[in-house]
């Protein structure tokens, strides 16, 4: 597996390496010390596996940077390593398409999970605090799929099983959320792989305002506003029902 590193912080870049190479033998780690420097690695391999991405770089904001990454870069999965575990910016991160976010002070068996979530094909957030409906408000992103490309092919070398272990079961399962009907849930499901309305309706044989109809009831039923803060929100149900540990997250992305 080939990992791209890219942190502005000698001794947190010299450090991070360290323990990434601890993930197996077969684990080789290229670093950055800059968003120059990761544009000419990718420019002169675009062949990497894994992204880890600190948003405190000296030449760029990391959030500008994992906009960059998901649009030229598609099949990258990134995870976000950072030293602020702030609940607006994992929400901004989640949304802009990071697959994971992970604070700098966590442990290395934390960073090992999320790792291992990740390429298993799940999305990994820290804990979050209560209260999604009064979290800040974030831009709504453009309809994505809910796994890159690459963590798809990976998710059999690394645990394929792991990430519906771990939490929310990916495509084609969700939770079956309480106050949902059985087509509202369906429509959940969609709405967890990405799906614009249209598509939804489509696939299900709805029209579109019926589909927007059930967006509009999955999203009072978890008394949210945004689906960024609906991905939070079906996380900490799942923990709740008892299917994931507290610090072992895992989210589908929109």
């Amino acid at each position: 597996m080939k990992v791209l590193l890219v942190d502005d912080h000698p001794l947190i870049l010299s450090a991070l390496q360290g323990v990434i190479r601890g993930l197996g033998s077969d684990v080789s780690v290229t670093t950055s010390a800059s968003a120059r420097e990761l544009r000419q690695k990718l420019a002169e391999d675009a062949d990497h596996d894994l992204l880890l991405l600190d948003l405190q770089l000296g030449d760029a904001d990391g959030f500008d940077v994992l906009a960059e990454m998901r649009r030229d870069h598609p099949a990258l999965p990134v995870v976000v390593v950072s030293g602020t575990d702030r609940a607006a910016d994992v929400l901004r991160a989640i949304d802009l398409g990071a697959m994971g976010f992970v604070p700098k002070r966590a442990s290395n068996e934390l960073l090992f999970e999320a790792l291992r979530l990740v390429m298993s094909g799940g999305i990994f957030v820290p804990p979050m605090p209560t209260g999604l409906a009064s979290a800040p408000e974030v831009r709504e992103p453009s309809p994505a799929p809910l796994v890159p490309p690459r963590a798809q092919a990976l998710a059999g070398l690394h645990g394929g099983g792991h990430g519906a272990q771990a939490g929310v079961p990916l495509v084609p399962g969700v939770p079956n959320v309480a106050g949902l009907t059985p087509r509202q849930n369906e429509v959940l499901g969609k709405l967890l792989q990405g799906l614009p309305n249209k598509l939804i309706a489509r696939e299900l044989n709805l029209s579109v305002e019926t589909v927007k109809d059930h967006v509009a009831a999955v999203l009072r039923v978890l008394n949210v506003s945004t689906r960024t803060q609906a991905v939070l929100a079906v996380s900490r149900m799942t923990q709740q029902q008892g299917g994931a540990p507290a610090v072992a997250t895992t989210t589908p992305r929109w």
